[in-house]
């Protein structure tokens, strides 16, 4: 690694760190609320919630290009950023057609985003830490597409819930991986 690449790299991997942190309590108290509301069906607390998180995503990327800008993932993160966007709108209009539209929605955005995450951990893994993040977008694919899948089946929103505490509990372990790779490298 060259004298201007590992201060970047350090620099990235603490944006990173601190982020993760982040993301991990805000989808572990937005996972709890979504799955103590969902049994109330679409109400506006639920409807909330849902057009929040694909919301807070897109400040999780801006956030995350600002720090990634000279970095190869940094263009992917505009996809992000593009999909969550798509994502908020699109679950704006499917709230108003029931749980089904809203579960497939929220599933291709899960595939897309996924797809999106697995590729940006790849690139990433140098900076360490990124393995929970391979595993979280390619279980984010997964995951969206059983979405997709039940969601004629579907009578709640609460499975979304489920899906964000792991992706939080990923979140989590990058961010601890992420420390621990730093003191490593020091």
């Amino acid at each position: 690694m060259s004298s201007t690449t590992a201060p970047r790299s350090a620099g990235v991997a603490a944006t990173l760190r601190a982020l993760y942190a982040v993301r991990f309590a805000f989808q572990l108290v937005w996972a709890v609320v979504v799955i103590i509301t969902a049994s109330g069906g679409l109400d506006v607390v639920t409807i909330t919630l849902l057009l929040l998180y694909p919301l807070f995503d897109v400040a999780a990327a801006i956030v995350d290009h600002r720090a990634s800008r000279s970095t190869g993932p940094a263009p992917l993160l505009y996809v992000n950023m593009a999909l969550s966007l798509l994502a908020a709108v699109g679950l704006a209009f499917a709230v108003t057609s029931g749980i089904a539209a809203v579960m497939i929605v929220w599933g291709l955005w899960a595939v897309t985003a996924g797809a999106v995450q697995l590729i940006v951990a790849i690139l990433r893994r140098r900076l360490g830490g990124q393995w929970p993040m391979i595993l979280s977008g390619g279980i984010s694919v997964l995951a969206g597409a059983s979405f997709v899948i039940g969601a004629a089946n579907a009578t709640s929103v609460a499975g979304v819930g489920g899906y964000a505490i792991l992706g939080a509990v990923f979140f989590l372990v990058s961010a601890i991986r992420l420390r621990r790779a730093k003191a490593d490298r020091a």
